[in-house]
């Protein structure tokens, strides 16, 4: 009777051990694109048995940092597995705008490069035993809105792209035919930095190219609008929104779930 008791007893302890450990996990995870180090932040409920959908976040121009990674432990607590990608590599994390600006530039003027490195931090992902590889998509923002729908165009199976005040440019649009998945690009209506020739040549992009796509734009929201660190000053081009930020987060839910459907 004693012996049954201890085992009853142990057996509750491990289960008690195992359910506090359950939940979001994360870890950061390096990889490679030739001689460069990119380090990446992996985040997934080790609470969900099984293979579920993995998404990509790819980060706004001061590169990866605790806004994308907030952003991936959100995620990852809706069920999937999120990596938040490395664009410039390990290390480099511009301390300003000015900083900022000359690095994005450098990927923004070399869209093949950045492809490069977002299908780096893909292959990545992919190698996650929790991934279901036939569902997978990609969200980014602001630089990272465009680095993800470069991804979509440069032909990757990705089942959804979601961008967040993303620049919508493409130096080429007939790439469009490469992407395979729908889209949803969620734009600030009065973002001063990405222009309405740009949003209109997008829709004509994705128009042409037979794609399933969105564009939902916020009244009021300016660029960075999901960001509290952008203030409020819609002057300067770039504020935070709740509204915008609230619900464009509740849009990009439906949609991943629509398109991860099996």
């Amino acid at each position: 009777m004693q012996k049954a008791l201890r085992i009853v007893l142990v057996t509750m302890f491990l289960s008690l051990a195992v359910a506090a450990r359950a939940g979001v996990q994360t870890r950061v995870v390096e990889y490679r694109d030739g001689d460069v180090t990119l380090q990446g932040y992996l985040a997934y409920d080790d609470s969900i048995q099984g293979k579920r959908p993995g998404v990509l976040i790819a980060h706004q121009w001061k590169g990866l940092g605790e806004y994308e990674k907030g952003r991936a432990e959100m995620l990852a607590a809706l069920g999937y597995t999120v990596l938040a990608v490395d664009v410039y590599g390990k290390g480099i994390r511009p301390a300003n705008t000015a900083e900022a600006g000359a690095e994005a530039g450098k990927y923004k003027g070399h869209r093949d490069v950045l492809r490069q490195r977002m299908r780096r931090g893909l292959e990545e992902l992919l190698k996650q035993e929790t991934v279901d590889a036939t569902r997978v998509g990609a969200i980014g923002y602001c630089f990272g809105g465009m680095a993800a729908i470069e991804l979509a165009r440069d032909g990757a199976d990705l089942r959804g792209v979601v961008s967040f005040h993303g620049a919508l440019d493409s130096p080429r649009p007939e790439d469009g035919k490469n992407i395979k998945g729908k889209v949803l690009a969620l734009h600030g209506a009065d973002d001063p930095f990405v222009k309405p020739a740009d949003v209109a040549a997008f829709c004509a992009e994705l128009r042409q190219a037979g794609v399933d796509w969105e564009l939902v734009s916020y009244g009021g929201a300016v660029h960075s609008f999901t960001e509290k660190a952008a203030g409020n000053d819609n002057s300067k081009g770039a504020a935070y929104n709740e509204k915008a930020d609230r619900r464009s987060w509740e849009a990009m839910k439906v949609f991943l779930a629509e398109a991860f459907q099996r």
